[in-house]
């Protein structure tokens, strides 16, 4: 029987979702997607769950697209893409609508895909030694869908400085940046984020956090559903161009990429 590549378990109203696809660096492919997701939905309708814990196993919090993954999308077809980035739209939005707080805790590197899973959660703990980065422009691909996220978050001259140069960046500048929560040291991130989210199980209203966190959604991304729609079609879109092709190729033949 294969391992499960989402792992759930609830602990005194906290529900932790474990990333348990370590040999492939906790990567985003459609199955691992689904079962995310379905996790979320799990932890929304649990009336005993007031708050998710996000994480991974191994030393890769996720590494964004592996390569099988890549190499199936360059044989799709538009609507075969746009079903897909469709699906990973649903991944994100359900963390940002989800009714219940969910914190991010980190302590691998965040790249690409990995690091706009990271970007939409509510909360975010990270260790120093993360990295972080929205590396896509890199393989000729685009942040189509986590940009719709990131620009609530942070100033638009730094979005186009990271989406832009796909430079990763440490969690310290992270914090800068205004895209993660804290800093904490690796031995203290486990106790620290269980403490943060025993906190608010203890000392707050469930429902008042479900109301404050969509009333803060509405009023800093008003327009988000005609964003993402417009997202996601640019991501099939551009999985269709010749630098995509070129990009990928290069990348599963580990080759430096002239552009």
């Amino acid at each position: 029987m294969n391992e499960a590549l989402v792992l759930y378990q609830t602990a005194n109203r906290i529900a932790t979702i474990t990333l348990n696809r370590t040999e492939k660096r906790n990567a985003l492919n459609p199955e691992l997607v689904s079962e995310l997701t379905a996790c979320l939905l799990r932890a929304a309708e649990e009336e005993d769950v007031k708050v998710v814990v996000l994480k991974a196993n191994g030393a890769v919090f996720s590494a964004g697209a592996d390569l099988a993954y890549l190499q199936q999308l360059q044989q799709n077809s538009y609507e075969e893409n746009l079903a897909d980035s469709n699906h990973l739209k649903k991944l994100f939005t359900t963390i940002y609508e989800l009714p219940k707080i969910v914190i991010a805790q980190v302590e691998g590197h965040a790249i690409a895909g990995g690091c706009g899973l990271a970007t939409v959660c509510d909360v975010i703990f990270s260790v120093p030694e993360a990295n972080f980065g929205y590396t896509e422009v890199k393989l000729g691909f685009v942040p189509a869908i986590v940009a719709c996220f990131l620009m609530r978050k942070t100033s638009e001259t730094i979005a186009k400085r990271l989406l832009l140069t796909g430079e990763l960046f440490s969690a310290e500048q992270a914090l800068a940046f205004n895209l993660i929560t804290f800093v904490t040291k690796k031995e203290e991130i486990a106790q620290k984020v269980n403490d943060f989210a025993l906190d608010l199980c203890n000392n707050t209203s469930a429902n008042s956090l479900a109301v404050t966190k969509e009333l803060i959604n509405r009023t800093t991304n008003p327009w988000l559903d005609q964003s993402l729609e417009k997202a996601v079609q640019l991501n099939a879109r551009v999985r269709e161009s010749d630098d995509f092709k070129k990009g990928v190729a290069s990348f599963l033949n580990k080759e430096k990429i002239k552009w």
